[in-house]
C-alpha cells in the first residue's frame, strides 16, 4: 500500500478500481469523465448518486455504514476518455472542509485490497474537492492525489469541467421589438436569503389572476401570474430588494442542490448578462448574489439575491429569477419552495410567492421584474418549468417569457 502526498502518482495494477473517500462526516461523492482537453463530452460524464452509472464508471453508494465509492473499469472506459476525477463535498449546507480532512482509499474492486491511500492536507474554506483522478498516460492507467479544492461546492467543479448540459448561450433571436414594460405573465425565480423577520399581517389575497396591486397595504401573496406593483404611497420603491428562495427536500428525499440565478433583459429581449453562483455580481454590481446552497436545509432563505433597484442601468428594463436543480433531481421531489421579495434596507417582507404544485423538470421561471415607462417596477408570479440544469439553459425560454 502507498501512501499517496499531492502530485504523486502510481501505475494501477489492476483494470477494475474503486476509490473510496471517508470522513468524520457525511460525504457526496461524484466522478467526472474528461476527454484531452479537461471537459465532459455532456451531463452523461457527471456520475453521482442520482445518476449512478456512466461508461466503465459507476457511482457505489456505502448505505450510510461504509464511505461512498467511483468504481472505474478502465476496460469499459470509452476511447477520447482520457481522465476521470473523483470528488467529494460534505453533504451538510455550506459546511466547509476544515479540522474534516478526507480519506481516499484507491482498492482492487474485485478483491477489495488497498492499493493506495490520500488525505489532502492544510484544508480550511473549501466546500469541495477535486481528491484523486484516475488516468490514462502512454496506454497504462495510473491514479494521482490531486486535492484541489473548491470554495463554491460540487457545483463548481462540475461547471469548471463544463457541466453544462443541453443548454444554449446564446439568447434567442429577438422577436419584435418589446417596449420595456411588458406586464404579461412572468416566470418568478426568488432567491432572498436573509434571517425571515417577523411576518407582517398578510394583505387581502391580490385579484384574479390579471389583476395588479400595489404595496400600499402591506405584504402581497401572489398566487401564479398575478403581478404587482412595486409602488407604496404613491412612490416607486427605487431601493435595494432581496429576492430570496427557501426549500426543503420532498419527505425522505436526499438533499437536492437548487441554484438560483437572475437574468438581465434588454427592451427587446435581448439577453445581457446572468447572474448566479458562479458569476456574483453583474451590471456594475447592480445585482449580487449570495452563493451556493447545495442541500436547502435547515430554516429560512437558502440563497440570496441582491437588486439596487436604484443603479440598475437604463438599457436592463426586464429581470427573470429561476431555479435549477444542477444534480438533475425533479421539482417534483421538492417540498415547500418560495420566493419572496424583501425590503433591504428595514427586512420587511414585500412579496412572497409560493410554489404550489410541480412538474418533473429541472428548471423552473419564479418571477419577473419588469420596469415601466413610468420608472416603477413591477413583480408577476409565474411558476413555469423547464429542462434545463444550469442558467444558462433558462436563457431562451425566459427571453420567451417577457
Amino acid at each position: 500500500m502507498t501512501a499517496m502526498t499531492p502530485g504523486s502518482n502510481i501505475p494501477l495494477s489492476a483494470a477494475c478500481v474503486a476509490v473510496d473517500v471517508s470522513a468524520p462526516v457525511r460525504l457526496d461523492v461524484s466522478g467526472l469523465l474528461l476527454t484531452a482537453d479537461g471537459k465532459v463530452r455532456s451531463d452523461d460524464d457527471f456520475i453521482f448518486y442520482n445518476q449512478p452509472a456512466g461508461p466503465g464508471v459507476t457511482y457505489r453508494s456505502g448505505g450510510g455504514t461504509a464511505p461512498d465509492a467511483i468504481v472505474v473499469d478502465t476496460t469499459a472506459v470509452p476511447s477520447g476518455i482520457e481522465k476521470i476525477v473523483v470528488t467529494a463535498s460534505p453533504d451538510a449546507a455550506g459546511q466547509t472542509f476544515q479540522g474534516i480532512e478526507p480519506t481516499a482509499t484507491v482498492r482492487n474492486a474485485d478483491d477489495g485490497s488497498v492499493l493506495a491511500t490520500f488525505t489532502p492536507p492544510r484544508l480550511g474554506t473549501e466546500t469541495a474537492l477535486v481528491v484523486i483522478e484516475v488516468y490514462l498516460r502512454n496506454g497504462a492507467w495510473k491514479a494521482r492525489a490531486v486535492g484541489q479544492g473548491y470554495a463554491n461546492g460540487l457545483a463548481g467543479i462540475a461547471t469548471d469541467f463544463g457541466v453544462s448540459v443541453e443548454e444554449e448561450p446564446a439568447a434567442a433571436p429577438a422577436p419584435a421589438p418589446v417596449a420595456p414594460p411588458m406586464p404579461a405573465a412572468a416566470p418568478v425565480d426568488p432567491r432572498i436569503a436573509a434571517p425571515a423577520p417577523p411576518a407582517a399581517p398578510p394583505a387581502p389575497p391580490a385579484p384574479a389572476a390579471s389583476g395588479k396591486i400595489n404595496l400600499d397595504k402591506g405584504r402581497v401573496s401572489l398566487q401564479k401570474n398575478q403581478t404587482v406593483s412595486l409602488v407604496k404611497g404613491g412612490r416607486p420603491l427605487l431601493s435595494q430588494v432581496k429576492m430570496g428562495l427557501g426549500w426543503e427536500p420532498a419527505f425522505r428525499g436526499k438533499d437536492i442542490d437548487l441554484d438560483a440565478s437572475v437574468i438581465a433583459y434588454g427592451p427587446n429581449r435581448n439577453h445581457l448578462d446572468s447572474c448566479y453562483f458562479g458569476k456574483l455580481s453583474i451590471l456594475n454590481g447592480a445585482i449580487k448574489h449570495s452563493g451556493d446552497n447545495l442541500t436547502g436545509e435547515g430554516a429560512g432563505d437558502d440563497e440570496v439575491i441582491v437588486v439596487d433597484l436604484g443603479r440598475i442601468p437604463a438599457e436592463a428594463t426586464g429581470l427573470v429569477f429561476t431555479v435549477n436543480s444542477f444534480t438533475g433531481q425533479k421539482f417534483t421531489e421538492v417540498a415547500k419552495a418560495y420566493c419572496r421579495l424583501i425590503d433591504a434596507a428595514t427586512g420587511e417582507e414585500l412579496v412572497r410567492f409560493d410554489l404550489t404544485g410541480a412538474e418533473p423538470q429541472t428548471g423552473v421561471m419564479m418571477a419577473k421584474l419588469i420596469k415601466q415607462f413610468s420608472g416603477e417596477w413591477e413583480m408577476t408570479a409565474m411558476g413555469d418549468f423547464v429542462k434545463s440544469r444550469t442558467v444558462r439553459g433558462m436563457v431562451k425560454p425566459a427571453a420567451q417569457a417577457l
